[in-house]
């Protein structure tokens, strides 16, 4: 028998990601990326509106405090025919842009807990408060927009920078903040609404649902069918992933058609091919080949190159070259999945030593497909940039990783006080001479997924113990 309680506060958190080898053949099912999940993470915190006595609310309010006019609000009902629930963004006094990720989000996460918990099908969602917060890595500052969210001491004001820009206008570094914040949100609204026999994120169960769950909510909010490490890596941590097949998700009804809510809930509880005997979701996240942990003394830092990639149509280049050379895509592409081995096994069996050569491989191989396929992969900026630093004392090797263009770099490197501070004078003296923007970010390697945060810790933002949250939320306005 299920045991409810109370709605809880709770704040999940969800890491960033860098696709260290493997980009563009990753898209493919018959190969592999080697991803590494981030130290910046996303979080949620999830909390009840309070209200009077008597007095029900039948919304969701989403905050972004780091950002201007950041602010949705969100009715919902129960659509007829199994329809699932329907969600329909709020008018309010200022004009606020739609948020797709955010909106696709709560739809499908109510939609697939009124499937599993029918109390909620029939008696409702009590209305709840989000409040997104990000480590200020996932987005360039200028100058002008340093200073923290708020005047309050407190921790959490130095640590969540407000950005002084919409979310729109904001510049990001590429760290997969899309997956990060559908991941924790996804989380957020499964431990909030629902009892720890029913989703527990601390079980494999727990994660599996969240990973099913992420999936389809950020494949169906961005459009398209993706290959999916960005997910894994935000549930998983650093693993080795290949890609569920495309097909999965075809079968599946839009929300509010007759029938979605219980296939979504038949979907995330991977059964939709139990009669075959076989899992719905076959993609493979493979954690033991990478290991727990980096080699001793070894850090993976992100550097932000304030340029911007198209990714999109760079994708669908190398898609249409491949299609017009099979026979030449295959080899190159067998050729980076090797190297997507050999960097694995390298980490995994703490080989320091062999860091350096691995890497030049997967640089010279990602150069050769961006040549042969016309799309700026590593571009001749970013190459000559990344060959400088390499000569740097204590760089071991560096990337441009996922899908490759101007505007980030990845940098294997000695986790000492002296090589960051040799790596930071690097690019001031490159960003100073060359004309750009390039900066070591503070973020690092980490092989954990999403995790169930300290309540205690964002203490400030829960509603009725502080007034930061209010506070941000009319400096939005």
């Amino acid at each position: 028998m299920t045991h409810h309680r109370d709605d809880r506060t709770v704040v999940v958190s969800a890491p960033g990601k860098v696709l260290l080898a493997g980009g563009y053949i990753v898209l493919d099912r018959k190969h592999s990326g080697l991803v590494f999940g981030l130290s910046a993470r996303i979080h949620v915190l999830a909390q009840k509106i309070p209200t009077s006595a008597g007095v029900h609310l039948s919304e969701i309010v989403v905050q972004s405090p780091q950002f201007l006019n950041a602010n949705w609000r969100y009715g919902y009902r129960l659509a007829p025919d199994g329809g699932g629930i329907k969600v329909t963004q709020l008018q309010s006094g200022t004009p606020v842009d739609a948020n797709h990720f955010i909106e696709t989000t709560i739809n499908y996460v109510l939609s697939y807990i009124a499937e599993v918990d029918q109390r909620r099908a029939t008696h409702g969602f009590e209305a709840s408060s989000l409040i997104v917060l990000a480590d200020n890595d996932y987005y360039s500052t200028p100058q002008e927009s340093s200073s923290p969210s708020s005047s309050d001491s407190h921790t959490s004001a130095a640590r969540f920078r407000h950005f002084g820009t919409t979310l729109r206008d904001a510049h990001k570094t590429g760290l997969g903040s899309s997956a990060a914040i559908v991941t924790s949100l996804t989380a957020a609204l499964l431990a909030h609404y629902l009892p720890r026999d029913l989703f527990d994120l601390s079980t494999p169960q727990g994660k599996r649902i969240l990973h099913n769950l992420a999936q389809v909510a950020h494949c169906s909010a961005q459009g398209k069918i993706g290959s999916g490490f960005d997910v894994a890596s935000a549930v998983y941590g650093s693993c080795l992933y290949r890609r569920f097949s495309p097909a999965l998700l075809s079968r599946l009804p839009a929300p509010g058609e007759p029938g979605f809510g219980p296939a979504l809930a038949a979907l995330v509880a991977d059964e939709t091919e139990g009669a075959k005997g076989r899992p719905a979701w076959d993609c493979e996240i493979d954690k033991d080949k990478v290991g727990a942990r980096l080699p001793p003394g070894v850090a993976i830092r992100m550097c932000d190159v304030d340029c911007g990639t198209a990714t999109v149509s760079m994708v669908k280049k190398v898609h249409e070259w491949r299609d017009a050379n099979p026979a030449a895509a295959d080899e190159v592409y067998a050729g980076v999945q090797s190297k997507v081995d050999e960097l694995a096994a390298v980490l995994r069996d703490r080989n320091v030593a062999g860091i350096t050569p691995v890497m030049r491989g997967v640089r010279e191989l990602m150069r050769g497909l961006g040549k042969s396929s016309g799309v700026p992969i590593e571009p001749e900026s970013q190459e000559e940039m990344l060959d400088a630093l390499e000569k740097v004392e204590g760089v071991l090797g560096s990337v441009v990783p996922g899908a490759g263009g101007y505007d980030a770099a990845a940098v294997v490197m000695r986790d000492d006080e002296e090589t960051e501070a040799r790596v930071k004078a690097f690019l001031d003296e490159w960003s100073l001479r060359k004309g750009i923007r390039v900066r070591l970010m503070d973020v690092k390697g980490d092989t954990e997924g999403a995790r169930m945060e300290d309540v205690g810790e964002f203490r400030s933002w829960i509603q009725g113990d502080g007034s930061q949250a209010k506070a941000e939320d009319k400096k939005g306005r």
